[in-house]
């Protein structure tokens, strides 16, 4: 009996002393050997140590920001901000000398601090208290710990301009595709957010953070403070970063573009604005706008202006040049705009227009006119249609793009879209097809952007330049990193002066001819010279209709050309904002130009 005792004591030793070794040996591979890939989850363990006993503040997320052309923040700036810390509760500290600082009570602070269970911020953008540099010098002269005064990152409310700027997340993959040498040479994690649309894809490798600014206090298990260990300010110690990438936009008139578009609850659609002087954007809206709980849902992240759409009559700019350019139209030329294109007469009496020189023609968009031009044309030579589009630039890239630093072919607006005038080259030897092509029908897709382009290399006397959405890269102490050069577009051919003068007439009878399709314009402060168009979709609703593009592109103002600007509302029906948007838009911006002097 005592013998089968001392066994069971004995393998009850054993397993004790097995299951100690079991724990020492668990000990040891948490204290010395795993202690930074713990597990299958591969948990860094001191990191999550030392989050456990630290709070923190992030001061400075340490991704670089977008600003306007005046220096104005875009996505986000930095605001004067008092930091009160949760453990100044019920403790012995200079309340008093603070509320005088503030100009406040007392018993204003503690209610902000009662049950904060995070550090709260008290500043002029977020708070109840505006404070100016010297209340921040006196703040930080109290000199205890859990009271600072500093200037923090807040993203704006009012955020414009939206698919322009794009948006940030977390993709591990993408990262480790972009940047694999980042990971194992420069300790970046893989969950470092990155651009995946807009300028913040396009400039994401500048903006990249190196690393948060945080504001760090340690406490005991309680949550209570660890003193002799004050709030410490920790963050990356380069003065040059982060950059801010200076765009052309006008924060002004972005907006006030927006607000109209938002007036008319234009639900598809866009604006482009240029500077014709610089070719610089100055303004970009796009239509659906994005919703940043659901940017993906509705197609608001994408921006439109940089997509093909059908432009209907806004092409006939193209054969007017061509036709010019060649020489076969003059003054002495008539068309018969009681006929289609298909030189049947016209179904509905009111279309007839009768017999028409070519610069009523083109003033009343008569389509038989253009059909006729264009058949001509492709007569003379198959590709004089596609020539005459490349030189006025619907059918290539516009935004500018060249080498910078390392980047061999860097494009300010890779997500932009190129021009297309022909599917299949057979079509330039059917009649039909040639005058559909003509009137910017068939095949013909071109982007908003291109169009607002040709625009403004009318205005500027037919030199053609690259468009430019961002000027500069600048350090964080405002030197500037890199200045993105005016660029002239590549191209082998351009337009004669006599027929850019003429096309200039042309787009200003659009406005100012008793036949012209632009008469809205007619009563504005500034004199507008532009094109409009009317493009059928080939998409029809299920209870009947077909849905259309509306354009109406141009420049203004016409003797001392200032902004090209293009505006259309796409897959519409009856309804037609794009008159009304382009109306007000230029009038907002005489009013706002009156107020600017």
């Amino acid at each position: 009996m005592q013998r089968l005792i001392r066994g069971r004591i004995g393998k009850l030793g054993i397993a004790i002393i097995l299951i100690f070794i079991g724990l020492v040996g668990r000990l040891v591979q948490i204290q010395l050997v795993s202690t930074e890939s713990f597990s299958d989850s591969r948990v860094n363990l001191i990191e999550a140590s030392v989050k456990q006993r630290t709070q923190s503040m992030i001061i400075d997320e340490g991704r670089g920001r977008f600003i306007d052309r005046h220096g104005n923040p875009l996505t986000h700036d930095y605001y004067p901000s008092l930091i009160l810390f949760p453990f100044l509760n019920g403790l012995d500290w200079p309340k008093e000398e603070l509320a005088s600082i503030l100009g406040m009570s007392t018993s204003s602070i503690d209610r902000l601090l009662e049950d904060a269970e995070k550090p709260v911020v008290v500043s002029e953008f977020h708070g109840p208290v505006k404070l100016d540099e010297e209340q921040m010098k006196k703040i930080n002269q109290l000199d205890f710990p859990g009271v600072v005064a500093l200037y923090r990152q807040f993203k704006l409310d009012d955020q414009v301009a939206q698919q322009v700027i794009g948006m940030t997340g977390e993709n591990e993959g993408e990262f480790l595709k972009r940047y694999k040498e980042k990971v194992s040479k420069e300790n970046y994690s893989p969950k470092t957010p990155i651009g995946i649309t807009g300028l913040e894809q396009a400039f994401d490798e500048f903006l990249l953070p190196e690393g948060e600014t945080k504001l760090l206090y340690h406490v005991d298990r309680f949550g209570g403070p660890l003193f002799g260990i004050d709030v410490r300010y920790t963050g990356p110690s380069n003065p040059y970063h982060p950059v801010s990438v200076k765009t052309t936009i006008d924060k002004d008139l972005q907006q006030m573009t927006e607000r109209i578009f938002n007036d008319y609850q234009v639900k598809k659609g866009g604006l482009v604005l240029l500077d014709i002087e610089t070719n610089e954007i100055l303004a970009m809206a796009s239509r659906p706008a994005l919703n940043p709980g659901a940017p993906f849902d509705d197609e608001g992240a994408k921006n439109v202006m940089l997509e093909r759409h059908f432009p209907g009559s806004v092409f006939k700019t193209v054969i007017a040049a061509a036709a010019m350019e060649e020489n076969i139209v003059n003054d002495e030329s008539t068309f018969n705009c009681d006929l289609d294109i298909q030189g049947e007469l016209l179904s509905e009496e009111k279309e007839r227009k009768g017999v028409l020189n070519f610069e009523d023609s083109f003033a009343s968009s008569c389509n038989h006119t253009f059909g006729e031009l264009g058949k001509q044309l492709v007569e003379v030579n198959p590709d004089t249609i596609d020539a005459y589009a490349k030189i006025l630039g619907l059918s290539t890239k516009v935004g500018w793009k060249g080498d910078v630093f390392h980047f061999d072919g860097f494009s300010q607006i890779p997500a932009e879209e190129k021009g297309v005038v022909w599917h299949d080259d057979k079509d330039k030897k059917v009649s039909l097809a040639v005058a559909q092509t003509s009137i910017g029908q068939k095949e013909v897709r071109v982007t908003p952007l291109a169009v607002a382009n040709m625009m403004a290399t009318i205005a500027r006397g037919g030199r053609a330049e690259e468009v430019k959405l961002v000027s500069d890269i600048v350090y964080k102490n405002g030197a500037t990193l890199y200045s993105f050069p005016d660029q002239d577009m590549e191209q082998e051919e351009r337009l004669s002066k006599y027929t850019v003068m003429q096309l200039q007439h042309l787009l200003r009878e659009v406005v100012v001819n008793e036949k012209g399709t632009g008469w809205r314009f007619r009563d504005l402060p500034y004199e507008v010279a532009g094109k409009s168009g009317t493009a059928q979709t080939g998409k029809k609703l299920e209870g009947g209709g077909e849905l259309l593009n509306r354009w109406f592109a141009g420049y203004f103002p016409f003797q001392n050309p200032k902004y090209a600007m293009v505006v259309v509302e796409l897959d519409v029906l009856y309804e037609n904002n794009v008159s009304s948007v382009y109306h007000d838009v230029v009038k907002s911006i005489h009013d706002w130009e009156m107020l600017e002097r």
